[in-house]
C-alpha cells in the first residue's frame, strides 16, 4: 500500500478532514466523530457554543493510533458523546509538532505522562485542563474510558466552571513562564557526569540503557564515541559498540530489509513496534556511520549502509526529497508483514541456504511473537541474529566467504519473499525537519564510505527543499500532493541547516554553507528569545498557539536547541565569525542549568560539546578541486575519523571568492608554488603550509581508522 487514501465509497459521508492533506486526518475522514483540523473555525465554534475542545493528536503510522480510532472513533455511541458536548480537533503531530511539543508538556505536567495518541480538553482558548493517552472505548484494568470519562467531563464544563478555567489558566501561565536560568558556560565536568550516568543505567548483558522500553537515541552514541575520542575513555567507545551491536542484532533492526522500528518494547531489543521512520534511518545512520570511523568495525558500516539503502528503495519520493514513515500494521495486525514461521523460511530458501540462515537467524516453531488476542505465542517470529555469518561458518563447516555470501543471498531471497505479502501503508508527506537529518545522513555516508550515490541522494534532496519548502522569507514544514504548508518549526530550521554543513563537507561546495548561513540568520530572527536566550520551538508569528515554549531535552529526535548549538559551533570554526560563537556560548548557559539535573537527556548538546571543547583543528586545503594532489588531501580530512577538526576547500576562481566572503580568513590561502596547500591551525595555533598528505596527516594528528 502507498500513501493514497480511500475516504469511503458512495453513501458513506466523510468529515471535514477528507478536505486535509495529511495521510493521517485522511485516516479519520470517515469517522462518525465531527472532526475538524486544528484551525480558526474549531476554534470559532467552541466559543460560539461555549463548548469545551477535545483535542486528540498522532501519527499515520501509530499503531495505538489505529486502535484507539477503530476502538472508539469510529463507534457511534462515543461519537454521539463527542459530538454533542465537544468541539472535535485532530492533529497529526508531524504536521504541527509545536502544536504537538506544546500540548505535550501540558499532559506531563497535568497527568504526569506522555504519548501517543495524545487527548487533551481544553478552554475554547486552547487552556488544557485534561490530559491522558491511550483511552480505551470503556473502563478496563484502571484504566478509564472514554464513556466513563467524556460525560464527566461534559458535567464538569457545565456545573464547575470556574474551577475548570481557573485550573487551565494556572497551567497556562506556568507554562508561559516555563523557563530555564542560564548559568555559567558548560565544563568538562559536564559530560563527565553525563557519561557516570549513562554508565549506571547501562546493562552490559543485553546491551542497553534502562528498562523496557527502549528507544535506539543514536544520539547519545555520538556523545559516547567523541567523549570517548576527547577523553581516551575507552569504556565509552566500548559500551556504544555494545549496544549499537545488540541492536543490530536485534529485532528491533529488520534483518530482511535494512534500517530501524521504532523502539523495543523488551529490554533485548527483540520485539519492536514496527513502523519505521525516516528519522530513526537517517539518525541510526548516522551513529553507524560514526561509530565505524571510530573503531573500524565492518559490521557497522553495513548497518548504516542497510538504513540508507532502506531509504532510496521504500522512501525515496519522486522529488529527491524522501517520505516520512511506513506504518506497523498490513491487513489490520501489527506486524505482520515483517514476521515468519518457520515453515515460511524453509519455502523461500534452498537446503543449503536455509542451513545458514537458520544458524544465522533465531526461528523457532513456538515463535516468539506473542499476540494476547491470539492466546499468547502465535508460531511467528520477529528475527534476530544469534551469530555471525562467520560464527556460523564455523558450526557448518564453511569458508567464512562461503558463508557470508549464502547469508546475503538468503537475505535477498528472503526480502523478495516477503514482498509479495500485502505491505504497510506509506505516510507519503514529506517533512523538512525529517528530510534534513536525512540529508545529513547521506552525506556524512557519502564521506565516509567513498560513495558518490550517497552524495547525489543529498543533494537531490537538498535541492527540492531549497526549492520547494523555502520561499526566501521562511521555511514551509510539510509537503504533500504537490503543494508546501504549515510554517517551519524550530525543528526544521535546525535540521536542515545541519544537513547543509554536512553536505558542505562532503561536496565541498561553498553553494551549502552560504545556503546554510542563510537559513541561521533566518531562523535567529524568527525563533531565538532575545530576552532569556535559546530558540522557541515555533515561529514568531505562531498566533494559534496560546504561548512558545522551548525544547532542551532530547527525544527519539535531538532537540533543536541542541542541534542549534552543534550548528553554530561549526559556523563559527568554518567562518571565523565570533557571532556564531556567542551565540552558542549562550545556548551553553542554558544547558548547565539543564545538565546540572538531567545530564543523560542531552545527548546531541554533549556530543556538539566534545565536538566543540575537543583538540580543534581547522583545514584550508587551496588548490583545484580535480587536482590529484587536492583530491588526496580531502579525501584523509573525509574518511578519517576526526570529529574535533572543520575542512574547507579554497579554489580558484568564482567558488574561491564564495568562500573568501563567507570565510574571510580563508582569502590569502592559495597554493604554494602552484602545488596543493594545506593551511592547519590547531587549539588556535596554526601552522606553516604543507603540500602532502603525509604533511597533512602529521600536522592533525590523528591516526586514520
Amino acid at each position: 500500500m502507498t500513501g493514497e487514501i480511500t475516504t469511503g465509497g458512495p453513501g458513506e459521508k466523510s468529515n471535514r478532514l477528507a478536505r486535509e492533506s495529511s495521510p493521517y486526518l485522511r485516516q479519520h475522514a470517515l469517522d462518525p466523530v465531527e472532526w475538524y483540523p486544528w484551525g480558526d473555525e474549531a476554534f470559532a465554534r467552541a466559543r460560539d457554543e461555549d463548548r469545551p475542545i477535545f483535542l486528540s493528536i498522532g501519527y499515520s503510522t501509530c499503531h495505538w493510533c489505529h486502535v484507539m480510532e477503530k476502538e472508539s472513533f469510529s463507534d457511534r455511541e462515543v461519537a454521539e458523546v463527542l459530538n454533542e458536548h465537544f468541539v472535535c480537533i485532530k492533529v497529526d503531530r508531524e504536521e504541527r509538532p509545536d502544536v504537538d511539543q506544546l500540548y505535550m508538556q501540558a499532559s506531563l505536567a497535568l497527568a504526569g505522562t506522555g504519548g501517543w495518541p495524545l487527548t487533551i480538553v481544553m478552554t475554547p482558548d486552547r487552556l488544557p485542563f485534561y490530559a491522558a493517552t491511550y483511552l480505551p472505548r470503556e473502563s478496563r484494568f484502571g484504566l478509564p474510558g472514554l464513556l466513563d470519562i467524556l460525560p464527566r467531563l461534559a458535567a464538569l464544563w457545565k456545573e464547575d466552571r470556574e474551577k475548570v478555567t481557573s485550573s487551565a489558566a494556572s497551567l497556562g501561565k506556568a507554562l508561559s513562564r516555563r523557563g530555564i536560568r542560564q548559568g555559567r558556560s558548560t565544563r568538562k565536568g559536564a559530560a563527565d557526569r553525563a557519561f557516570q550516568e549513562l554508565l549506571l543505567q547501562y546493562d552490559d548483558l543485553t546491551g542497553g540503557f534502562g528498562p523496557a522500553p527502549r528507544f535506539p537515541m543514536p544520539h547519545v552514541h555520538l556523545f559516547l564515541l567523541r567523549y570517548g575520542a576527547w577523553t581516551g575513555t575507552r569504556k565509552a567507545v566500548e559500551v556504544s559498540e555494545k549496544v549499537l551491536r545488540s541492536m543490530a542484532r536485534g529485532g528491533i533492526h529488520d534483518q530482511i530489509g535494512g534500517g530501524f522500528h521504532r523502539y523495543s518494547t523488551d529490554i533485548r531489543w527483540l520485539v519492536p513496534h514496527f513502523e519505521k521512520m525516516l528519522y530513526d534511518q537517517a539518525l541510526a545512520a548516522t551513529a553507524y556511520t560514526e561509530a565505524w570511523q571510530a573503531t573500524g568495525a565492518g559490521y557497522l558500516r553495513e548497518i548504516a549502509e542497510g538504513c540508507l539503502s532502506y531509504v532510496l528503495r521504500e522512501l525515496a519520493a519522486p522529488t529527491g526529497a524522501f517520505y516520512a514513515a511506513q506504518d506497523a500494521d498490513s491487513e489490520g495486525e501489527e506486524g505482520k508483514f515483517y514476521l515468519w514461521t518457520r515453515e515460511e523460511v524453509e519455502q523461500a530458501l534452498p537446503p543449503e541456504h536455509a542451513r545458514v540462515a537458520f544458524q544465522v537467524l533465531r526461528v523457532t516453531s513456538a515463535g516468539n511473537f506473542i499476540d494476547p488476542a491470539a492466546g499468547g505465542r502465535t508460531g511467528k517470529n520477529v528475527l534476530s541474529m544469534t551469530s555471525s555469518p562467520e560464527e556460523a561458518a564455523r558450526t557448518l563447516n564453511l569458508s567464512p566467504g562461503e558463508a557470508r555470501d549464502r547469508w546475503q543471498q538468503a537475505r535477498e531471497m528472503l526480502r523478495l519473499a516477503r514482498e509479495k505479502r500485502e505491505r504497510p501503508f506509506r505516510d507519503e508527506k514529506i517533512l523538512t525537519d525529517w528530510n534534513g537529518l536525512a540529508i545529513g545522513a547521506f552525506a556524512r555516508a557519502a564521506r565516509a564510505f567513498g560513495s558518490p550515490g550517497y552524495l547525489d541522494a543529498s543533494m537531490r534532496a537538498a535541492e527540492f527543499l531549497l526549492t520547494r519548502m523555502w520561499d526566501g522569507g521562511r521555511l514551509q514544514h510539510r509537503y504533500h500532493d504537490g503543494s508546501a504548508g504549515m510554517a517551519g518549526t524550530a525543528h526544521d530550521y535546525a535540521f536542515l541547516i545541519n544537513g547543509l554543513i554536512e553536505l558542505y563537507l562532503s561536496s565541498p561546495d561553498p553553494h551549502w554553507l552560504e545556503e546554510a548561513i542563510v537559513l541561521e540568520e533566518v531562523f535567529c530572527d524568527r525563533f531565538w528569545d532575545r530576552s532569556r536566550g535559546g530558540y522557541f520551538t515555533a515561529d514568531r508569528d505562531a498566533e494559534d498557539l496560546f504561548t512558545r515554549t522551548k525544547e532542551f531535552h532530547d527525544g527519539a529526535i535531538p532537540s533543536p536547541n541542541s542541534m542549534a548549538f552543534a550548528n553554530l559551533t561549526l559556523l563559527g570554526n568554518l567562518t571565523g565569525k565570533p557571532a556564531y560563537t556567542r551565540r552558542a556560548d549562550h545556548l551553553s548557559r542554558i544547558y548547565s542549568s539543564v545538565l546540572e539535573r538531567e545530564p543523560g537527556s542531552c545527548g546531541l548538546f554533549l556530543a556538539a560539546f566534545c565536538q566543540a571543547a575537543g583538540p580543534s583543528a581547522q583545514v584550508v586545503v587551496a588548490g583545484k578541486h580535480d587536482d590529484p594532489d587536492t583530491r588526496a588531501m580531502l579525501h584523509l580530512l573525509q574518511t578519517s575519523y576526526l570529529p574535533f577538526a572543520v575542512w574547507m576547500l579554497k579554489e580558484p576562481g568564482s567558488r574561491g571568492e564564495a568562500l573568501a566572503h563567507i570565510a574571510p580568513f580563508t582569502r590569502d590561502y592559495r597554493p604554494i608554488g602552484g602545488k596543493t596547500a594545506a593551511y592547519v591551525c590547531r587549539d588556535f595555533t596554526c601552522s606553516s603550509p604543507v603540500s602532502t598528505v603525509a604533511g597533512l596527516s602529521g600536522l592533525l594528528g590523528f591516526s586514520r581508522s
